[in-house]
């Protein structure tokens, strides 16, 4: 399998392997425009399909950690019929390859306890990997790193994503533009709910300071039902009745 870089020279032209047509697709390639400059790095298929990895200098994740001369992997994603054929694998490799170039003290990415969930990195395989637990969040998100060299700083969640709450009542959506899916479902399902009698709000991170603040382990989708957090799982409107107990047929 041949890979391609997304460069600012290319972003226009290219696919986005994650990226959803239309003004999704051009959400999430102005963020990763932005982005650039701080160092981010796409990696996909030559084949167009859900296969890519993106990474980025720890300093600049949007992500409430403290990882010092760490690569932070946003999203590596195999899905379909690109997977059992170890592009994983390979685009880890080039990640691994691209930090020690860096001289970077090691890689670090988001995942799960014991089993694998939605919109983070698969446990089992990251510690096949080599991969180790760093920290751990209330909310069972877990920061896995993989050292580099002896003296690599094991990498830390902030208190803020550590132990996720927030005072605000009813729902609470956190999201930002990394993922193209925030686009689409943040304002349906705000729409939908209010349609619905249900008490939402939304908050758009558009900033990396904000977001490094972020009352949650994940940045770019975060929802709260009554201070708590409930999930990074981006919900459809019909998965976020279900998760409130309404009947979605049932209108207002």
């Amino acid at each position: 399998m041949n890979y391609i870089r997304i460069t600012e020279a290319n972003i226009d032209k290219e696919h986005i392997c994650c990226a959803m047509s239309g003004k999704q697709g051009e959400k999430k390639k102005a963020w990763m425009k932005e982005r650039f400059a701080e160092g981010l790095v796409f990696y996909r298929s030559e084949e167009r399909g859900k296969c890519f990895i993106e990474y980025i200098p720890a300093e600049n994740a949007w992500v409430p950690i403290d990882a010092p001369e760490y690569l932070y992997i946003n999203c590596l994603w195999i899905a379909g019929s690109m997977k059992g054929h170890g592009y994983s694998n390979d685009l880890l490799a080039e990640c691994i390859r691209d930090a020690a170039q860096q001289g970077k003290k090691g890689l670090c990415i988001l995942s799960s306890e014991k089993r694998k969930k939605e919109f983070l990195a698969d446990p089992k395989y990251l510690t096949y990997k080599g991969f180790r637990t760093a920290d751990t969040s209330d909310c069972g998100i877990i920061l896995m790193y993989l050292p580099l060299c002896e003296d690599a700083p094991v990498p830390q969640f902030r208190d803020c994503a550590k132990h996720p709450i927030i005072a605000e009542k009813g729902f609470v959506i956190y999201y930002t533009d990394q993922c193209p899916l925030t686009y689409y479902w943040v304002p349906r399902v705000a729409e939908e709910a209010a349609e619905h009698g249900i008490e939402i709000k939304t908050v758009h991170i558009t900033d990396k300071k904000t977001a490094q603040n972020m009352p949650a382990p994940v940045t770019t989708y975060a929802l709260f039902k009554d201070g708590k957090f409930v999930t990074q799982a981006i919900q459809s409107d019909k998965m976020f009745f279900k998760l409130a107990g309404i009947d979605a047929q049932d209108k207002k």
